[in-house]
């Protein structure tokens, strides 16, 4: 299955394209993905309390029941507000960096292989199909394990696990765009093949690229917060998302499931922002081609 596909795959396709055609939505989604990129850079300076201060006679005490604590506080008597503003960071670094490993690989790999051809694209082929037996979040789990849990391993893993899917998407388009005429002439020119795919193929390639990089995004958010759900990825006391949704399960068998409810909520309205964006960007290069 490739990486469009699962990104796709989050909403029935009927309901997904219908949402993604609607220009108030799109906007709503550029404010939801400009919101968390915001709270990335600068969650921590404007968190209004310390994320990792405990004080356990306010533990589980819920939203507005204590004055300048909007959310109320964790099972150890944290806010929950700071810690979902510098949570932001680590739960939007790491698919960040998943996003600009993989598409920098794949997008390498698939321009190679379109412009060699031959035994090249053959070999090249042959690598990415053997890449394809590892499911992504099963190498980072076992990444982790091997390394150490943190974010570096399950990152750099799924950068990897999701790189085939990348360059299978790309190489198709890429090939499409070797055999154009312009391509032609600026070769017959005398133009060095680096310039040509520099200045020429990999730009007109750029909005594919683009859509292609929100849907993996979306999923290295789902799969890294999977990692940290299971102890493997960020590390508590560390403010993240995946983090929260974990240490939030005592509360949820207590009858207080606001941590991991407040926390899975922000993964899932940047997951879908970001596959709709995608989806319409996708649908945009679809009508162009």
């Amino acid at each position: 299955m490739s990486t469009v596909t699962l990104g796709r795959s989050i909403i029935f396709p009927r309901t997904r394209r219908r949402l993604a055609a609607s220009s108030v939505l799109y906007g709503v989604c550029w404010l939801i993905v400009g919101v968390a990129v915001f709270l990335a850079i600068f969650g921590p300076l404007l968190a209004p309390h310390d994320p990792n201060s405990s004080q356990l006679e306010f533990q589980f005490v819920g939203p507005f029941q204590a004055k300048g604590y909007p959310l109320g506080f964790d099972s150890q008597g944290r806010d929950l507000l700071s810690r979902l503003m510098v949570g932001a960071r680590t739960s939007m670094l790491g698919p960040a960096l998943v996003v600009l490993m993989s598409m920098a690989l794949g997008t390498l790999i698939s321009v190679l292989a379109a412009w060699r051809g031959g035994w090249v694209d053959s070999v090249l082929g042959t690598g990415m199909d053997i890449l394809f037996a590892f499911p992504g979040i099963l190498l980072a789990v076992l990444t982790a394990a091997v390394f150490g849990a943190g974010l570096a391993a399950p990152t750099i893993a799924l950068a990897i696990a999701y790189t085939p899917y990348i360059a299978r998407v790309l190489r198709s388009a890429a090939v499409r765009e070797r055999a154009r005429d312009y391509i032609s002439a600026a070769e017959v020119q005398g133009v060095s093949s680096l310039t040509i795919c520099g200045r020429h193929l990999i730009p007109n390639l750029a909005e594919l690229v683009v859509a292609q990089a929100t849907l993996v995004f979306a999923w290295a958010m789902v799969d890294l917060a999977a990692i940290s759900f299971l102890g493997l990825g960020v590390q508590a006391p560390t403010a993240d998302w995946g983090v929260m949704v974990a240490t939030g399960e005592t509360g949820v068998l207590q009858g207080y499931p606001m941590e991991s409810l407040s926390a899975g909520i922000c993964i899932v309205l940047v997951v879908v922002a970001v596959n709709l964006l995608g989806e319409r960007i996708a649908a945009r290069d679809e009508g162009r081609a």
